[in-house]
């Protein structure tokens, strides 16, 4: 039989390193780029209908909107948000009774009556193109500036030359924070705040994805840690003392 010591699986899990990686807010306009591919694919088989077209067009104006929205304000409550699809949804309601009842509101009838958004396909594929050229460069760019946290230290990856800088781990303090409710809806995004131990600055990663689950790892990572080192300072049994 080999003596090797086989880890329990919780344990293996808790050794596997976290990476923690800052995406900048444009990231958070692909609502934008899946709605751009699904308007040039629908707009294809439209036709002649220009009625269907403008329909299509009024549509994705407004999603980007929405999505713009998102990265130019904060919402850091959900009555901050509450009131937002508040304003959202009247001013639709104003441009749906304008539309569908033209003698209720008259002007605002004659207004939007007026403006023919239209858009063919070659549009909306291009700027599916120009948002997904984007990304590209992101996920590129976030391979030489990332953050990896093991059981023992921190190591934050950085430079084109593969730059690292080593932090203790144990003492680790970590703070997690959700600036905006939308960000966090979107990709489950936030801020985290890195202090490690006898490093008097702290390192803060902004819009990092899926940070309830990164911050419940670590914890737990950092708390099977601390038990193991009080476990390692305990006497060793045998030593006379009864047990």
């Amino acid at each position: 039989m080999s003596d090797v010591p086989v880890k329990p699986a919780a344990q293996a899990d808790n050794e596997k390193p976290i990476f923690l990686v800052s995406y900048p807010k444009i990231v958070l306009l692909y609502p934008t780029f899946l709605a751009a591919i699904a308007a040039g694919l629908i707009e294809l088989s439209l036709g002649q209908n220009d009625m269907a077209k403008h329909s299509l067009a009024w549509g994705f104006l407004w999603l980007f909107g929405l999505n713009i929205v998102v990265l130019a304000f904060d919402f850091p409550r959900t009555t901050s948000l509450t009131l937002f699809f508040l304003v959202m949804a009247a001013v639709l309601g104003v441009v749906l009774g304008a539309t569908n009842f033209p003698d209720l509101l008259p002007a605002v009838t004659a207004f939007f009556r007026q403006i023919k958004p239209q858009a063919n396909s070659t549009f909306y594929f291009l700027f599916a193109s120009i948002l997904g050229l984007i990304y590209l460069f992101v996920l590129v760019l976030v391979r030489f500036d990332y953050w990896e946290v093991r059981p023992n230290e921190l190591l934050h990856h950085h430079g084109f030359l593969s730059s690292l800088e080593r932090f203790s781990a144990p003492s680790l303090r970590i703070t997690k924070e959700i600036d905006d409710v939308f960000e966090y809806l979107l990709m489950g995004s936030g801020r985290l705040v890195l202090h490690p131990s006898n490093e008097p600055r702290a390192f803060v990663l902004d819009n990092v994805p899926f940070i309830a689950s990164k911050e419940a790892r670590i914890t737990k990572m950092l708390g099977a840690l601390q038990v193991q080192l009080r476990e390692d300072v305990l006497p060793p049994r045998g030593d006379g003392m009864p047990g």
